[in-house]
This record gives structure tokens, C-alpha cells and sequence, in this order.
């Protein structure tokens, strides 16, 4: 039987180097970039989601960046839908799909498939939302922590949207939202799949990217570019792409929740909590065998032995 084609997906943390290490990709193997990040999809938001720029886009062919207007919803599901259709073209122009992001919750559907959860229940959701208009939803995020602290531990403590329908699956059924994702039945995925993660092997040095990408996109102007985005489009705090994080904090900020002055260590801070969850996720993934290759993000020779290990697959799915 013929072998199935390869793709080959890099994801790891925040201000890891993925974006560096796709293009030196890019320069040696026939790929096409699809962006693994739930920001990159909406226009206008450029600075703050690190988008690749103009010039490298007409390098690199890049796929799922600017595809929605921020007022719009993407879910995982339809991420799925998108990137296999992409893939599919993708190859049949020869090519070799390289998946780039860190938006774990969208690589593990794409690659594990959807788990079928419980339907949405209006009135315990209202009921949810009461309760967090009353106390906020960092106290539901601890509730979650008690009942399902799996599911706790990869979302952050505002994060309402996943909060809510975490505790609404719990309440409905009595059993956390992460044993009904366990279950979930594997959709056969048809490529030969190679996925290298960047592990963080030095914390500290990941803490000093993070605060000083966020001091570059605010340089950069990331306030005026929510500003721009606010009088464009019809945006309310509820909308996912404000819920981003930077733009959350701007969002913020521009409401008179804090000064300016806090707003860079309010940013730094809120990327510091992602980039730990999205190492919860790939601690997940290495049990899982979702990952073929981890690398520490730090380490020596990074992009040749990146590289090499591409090299090897691609001989391998020829062979």
C-alpha cells in the first residue's frame, strides 16, 4: 500500500523560536506554513499575535492567518475542517504541510479528532454566568480546580467562554469535561505525522523573551492597533479575539481597569501563564504519544538537529 504524506508539525510555547525555526525549515524542504494559532486567523491583528510579516508571507506560503474579522468565532473543530482541507491542496502541489503554532488545544483535534461532548444546557450556562457576574470567574476557575483540576490546570483563571462550558459539562453530567475528552473515539488521521515540540529547559531565559516580545509589540503599537480595531468593528470584551492575551490587557487598560503604566507588566505576566499552559498541554501530549521528537528550546545546534530529523523522515516516507 502506498504510504500516506507526510506532515510535519513544530508547536511549543509562546517566544519559543518556532517562528525562526519554520523559516529555516522553509529554506530547506518544499513546505507550506498553516499557522497553529487561534489569534493569527483574525485581520487586524498583527502586532500582538507576532504575525508573520508581508515579506516573509510572499517567501513562505502561510495558511489560516487573516481569515476572519475579530468580531467572528473560530472554534477547533472548524480549525480541524480548514486545516485538512489546506493540507490536501497543499500536497497536491507537491508540497509538505508544516504546521506552526502553539495553540495546543487545536493540534490535538487536528490530530486525535473531536471528542462528542454533552449538549449545551441554556439554563445552567445562565445559571454559570450569574455566578460569575457575581464573583468573577477566577472564583469558578477555583471551583473547576476541585471538580476538574486537569481541565483547571491548562485554562486560565479569565478564560470565561472554556471556564463555563467546562463547569456546564460537569454539572450536567457529573463527570469532568477531561474524562469525556479521554473517551473520545480517534478520527483516523491520513498523514504520516511528524511532530517536534520545544520544551523549556531555562526558565528564566523563556521569562526574559517573553517580557521583552511584549515590550517590542508595545513599541511596535499594539494599543493603537486595538484602538484601530475598536473603532472598525462593533468589539465588546466578550468577543474571543479581544480575549487573546495582549489584547485582553490593552482592552483593559483603554476601559480604565489599570494605568498605562501597569499595562506592560500585565501583559508579561498574562503571556508568562500561557506559555505555562501550553506546557501542561505538551506534558499531556508526550503521555499521549502525540509527540515524535522534543527538543529544549535553548539548546545547541537547534536548527541542524531540527533538520536533520526532518531529513531522516522525509527518506523514511520515500522509502
Amino acid at each position: 500500500m502506498k504510504s500516506p504524506p507526510p506532515l510535519i508539525a513544530l508547536i511549543g510555547p509562546t517566544a519559543s523560536g518556532k517562528s525562526d525555526l519554520a523559516a529555516a525549515i522553509a529554506a530547506r524542504f518544499p513546505v507550506e506554513i498553516i499557522s497553529l494559532d487561534s489569534a493569527q486567523v483574525y485581520l487586524g491583528m498583527d502586532i500582538g499575535t507576532a504575525k508573520p510579516d508581508a515579506q516573509t508571507r510572499r517567501a513562505i506560503p502561510h495558511h489560516l492567518i487573516d481569515i476572519l474579522a475579530p468580531t467572528e468565532s473560530y472554534s477547533a473543530g472548524r480549525f480541524r475542517e480548514d486545516a485538512l482541507t489546506v493540507s490536501e491542496a497543499i500536497i497536491a502541489r507537491g508540497h509538505i504541510p508544516l504546521l506552526v503554532g502553539g495553540t495546543m488545544l487545536y493540534y490535538q483535534t487536528l490530530v486525535a479528532g473531536l471528542a462528542r461532548l454533552p449538549s449545551a444546557h441554556a439554563d445552567i450556562r445562565a445559571e454559570i454566568d450569574r455566578a460569575a457576574a457575581q464573583h468573577g470567574w477566577p472564583a469558578l476557575h477555583a471551583e473547576l480546580a476541585r471538580v476538574d483540576p486537569q481541565t483547571a490546570a491548562r485554562l486560565s483563571p479569565t478564560d470565561g467562554q472554556r471556564i463555563q462550558r467546562a463547569l456546564e459539562v460537569y454539572r450536567a453530567t457529573g463527570q469532568p469535561l477531561s474524562l469525556w475528552l479521554a473517551r473520545q473515539t480517534t478520527t483516523p488521521f491520513p498523514y504520516r505525522r511528524l511532530t517536534l515540540a520545544l520544551d523549556v529547559d531555562d526558565r528564566m531565559l523563556l521569562a526574559a523573551r517573553i517580557a521583552e516580545r511584549f515590550q517590542r509589540m508595545l513599541a511596535q503599537g499594539l494599543v493603537s492597533e486595538v484602538e484601530a480595531l475598536r473603532e472598525r468593528y462593533p468589539l465588546t470584551a466578550a468577543h474571543p479575539s479581544m480575549r487573546c492575551v495582549g489584547y485582553r490587557q490593552v482592552w483593559q487598560m483603554l476601559e480604565g481597569e489599570f494605568p498605562r503604566s501597569a499595562l506592560a507588566e500585565r501583559g508579561i505576566a498574562a503571556t508568562r501563564q500561557l506559555a505555562k499552559r501550553q506546557l501542561t498541554w505538551l506534558r499531556s501530549f508526550r503521555e499521549k504519544g502525540l509527540i515524535d521528537h522534543l527538543f529544549a528550546f535553548s539548546e545547541a545546534s537547534l536548527e541542524a538537529k531540527i533538520t536533520a530529523v526532518i531529513a531522516r523522515f522525509l527518506d523514511a516516507v520515500a522509502s
